[in-house]
């Protein structure tokens, strides 16, 4: 018994930090990352596409659309470019969860997305946002993986 217990000190000394879901005692890592997130939302809501193209690693994946992720950076500035000409706003329905683990951070957080098409029709989307995070040498963090469709599967019906 004493083993199993020196055991679970062990692991829940090396667990990595999870932030609440609703934000509350979040680390100086945890803000970060939030801060990294919350930047590049602000710079694609903005229409500022160097500022959201700053915020990404320069081997970064999104997916804007599930099962078709992209590498390519200056496929993703276009993308980029194309949505955010929509006048795109974002809200994060039910705050935020971070977890940190050294060098690398994972954001998760349910988001809703309001646009309107150039002929008028109104947009409206929501999903939830799975990004992973990589710490930059400065100690920034760039965003290296973006899915907002990371709940599709429970959604999916398989």
């Amino acid at each position: 018994m004493k083993h199993a217990f020196a055991w679970l000190t062990a692991i829940a000394l090396t667990m990595p930090q999870i932030l609440p879901a609703q934000g509350h005692d979040m680390t100086q890592d945890q803000q970060d990352v939030l801060a990294a997130i919350q930047t590049m939302t602000a710079a694609f809501q903005t229409n500022n596409i160097a500022g959201v193209m700053a915020s990404y690693g320069p081997e970064a994946t999104v997916v804007f659309e599930p099962d078709a992720p992209v590498s390519d950076m200056a496929q993703l500035e276009q993308m980029f470019a194309s949505m955010a000409a929509l006048g795109p706003v974002f809200s994060y329905a039910n705050g935020h969860e971070v977890i940190v683990n050294g060098d690398i951070a994972v954001h998760i957080a349910p988001w809703r997305m309001t646009a309107r098409t150039p002929d008028g029709e109104d947009i409206a989307q929501s999903g939830l946002s799975v990004a992973v995070l990589h710490r930059q040498t400065h100690g920034g963090w760039k965003i290296v993986i973006d899915n907002p469709h990371g709940g599709r599967l429970l959604t999916s019906g398989n």
